[in-house]
């Protein structure tokens, strides 16, 4: 997929293809959005004239140089796979720790004897002409050599060289939210390019590195456990949201939306005005959560909760130390997660109404509908069976809010221990006791038989 430059439409940062060396800045007529993966590997191993870098199956650095085995090439019961050989700079294939020479295509004399052609030449007119004469001089009285390496001309060289690769061309005038959701629909398979790297070139045509700041602030807040899945695009979400929050106070008709398309229209200028606020709003956040006993991101019970939080955290500033506002937090918070509100795919638009409203009611206005909208049901508790839900979750803080002592040594659960003592929740009647006994699994599995323990009591407890 390629997008044609220039035109009023979005304006990225580019650079070139892993392996291009440019002589002096140049402006692309089109820029390539999906499919950069398999063009740079094309690129390096056909057309570059260079070792490939690449990885081994253990992450090590390595550097190779592809062949075509002929014969194998036009072998019709040979796996095509095992006509591609990737060799080490030197071109050799050793074995007893170097001291057996296995393969040696170190020369080209050496490759016509093996009878291996070499893919780097492959589109260079002036390198495969060179080789091609070379090979068909030295087997000039060699029948048959000829007629094979005809046939490979004519079935494996001229089709990579005539093969024809789909192209969809995106016009330059086309919105930067509609690049999104071209690319997103089309792009099935493989890595996909998220709002956070449509960002990050669109700052980049402003000299701005969007990764480098990124980086610095997500190491800082993953200084924190419980923001450790904090990531890129949830950073960038809040920011919008914020953003979206202040245009509407100078604005009331402006509606609040942090959606895709609302990201894509965030400008450099906003994220420079409130990336700091949100980072600080996060910490804030991150604080919150201690209090109510939400120490990490296994007994977080939303991770999306964390953007509206964070954003009203960061419109409170100082006013987040008051008690009275603390206690509207919590209520508002522990409604989002036993009302299981924020587990859909549609959460952009309850964090729009979220922040306003719940900042609205921190001042006196009415109830946020997060919490009109909550209801809990007392049979969820044993319906609750997995860590992975998030009441299941939040009971299980809120148990450590209320008091929760371990059974052995009667030490209530604090920040402080929780790490040290390797808290999870355990069974309290155990698992191996409750089968023994032939009782329900709906009932010993559920959230009702489970409480924090250390990794001790848990051990000690046993079976019995």
């Amino acid at each position: 997929m390629l997008l044609q430059t220039g035109g009023d439409g979005v304006q990225f940062q580019p650079r070139p293809v892993e392996g291009v060396t440019l002589d002096g800045e140049v402006k692309p007529d089109y820029l390539i959005l999906d499919g950069q993966q398999r063009l740079t590997s094309l690129y390096l191993a056909l057309f570059s004239g260079k070792p490939v870098p690449t990885k081994t199956a253990k992450e090590q650095d390595i550097k190779r140089v592809y062949y075509l085995d002929i014969a194998k090439c036009l072998d019709p019961n040979e796996d095509r796979i095992k006509a591609v050989l990737s060799l080490p700079v030197d071109r050799k294939i050793t074995s007893d720790f170097g001291r057996k020479v296995e393969l040696d295509v170190s020369t080209t004399e050496k490759e016509y004897e093996q009878d291996l052609f070499p893919l780097g030449v492959l589109f260079d007119q002036s390198r495969y002409s060179s080789w091609r004469r070379g090979y068909q001089k030295k087997y000039r009285f060699v029948e048959d050599r000829l007629d094979q390496f005809d046939a490979f001309e004519a079935e494996v060289v001229e089709r990579f060289k005539s093969y024809r690769v789909p192209i969809i061309e995106l016009l330059r005038d086309i919105p930067r939210e509609a690049v999104c959701h071209v690319f997103e629909k089309v792009n099935t398979g493989g890595v996909t390019l998220t709002v956070f790297e449509l960002v990050t070139a669109i700052f980049a045509a402003d000299k701005f590195n969007l990764r480098h700041d990124w980086n610095a602030r997500r190491e800082r807040l993953h200084d924190h456990e419980v923001l450790k899945g904090v990531d890129e695009t949830a950073f960038l979400t809040a920011v919008t949201l914020l953003a979206s929050y202040h245009r509407h106070l100078q604005n009331p008709l402006t509606p609040i939306s942090c959606k895709r398309k609302d990201v894509l229209r965030l400008n450099l200028s906003e994220y420079g005005q409130f990336a700091g606020l949100i980072e600080q709003g996060f910490v804030l956040a991150g604080r919150f959560l201690a209090s109510e006993k939400v120490f990490d991101t296994k007994t977080l019970p939303y991770t999306t909760q964390l953007i509206p939080l964070s954003v009203i955290c960061a419109v409170l500033g100082d006013r987040f130390e008051q008690e009275p506002v603390r206690r509207k937090l919590s209520r508002w918070f522990w409604c989002g997660v036993f009302g299981e509100l924020y587990g859909g795919g549609a959460n952009e638009t309850r964090f729009a109404f979220d922040v306003p409203e719940v900042i609205a009611w921190i001042d006196g206005g009415e109830l946020p509908r997060t919490i009109r909208d909550a209801t809990f049901n007392p049979t969820r508790l044993l319906s609750m069976q997995s860590r992975l839900s998030a009441a299941y979750k939040g009971l299980m803080a809120l148990l450590m809010k209320a008091g929760s002592r371990d059974l052995l040594s009667g030490d209530s659960i604090e920040v402080t221990n929780y790490f040290d003592l390797a808290i999870d929740v355990h069974h309290i009647f155990p698992k191996a006791y409750c089968e023994k006994q032939g009782y329900s699994r709906g009932l010993w599995n559920s959230s009702l038989n489970k409480a924090p323990l250390s990794a001790k009591t848990n051990r000690i407890i046993g079976g019995r």
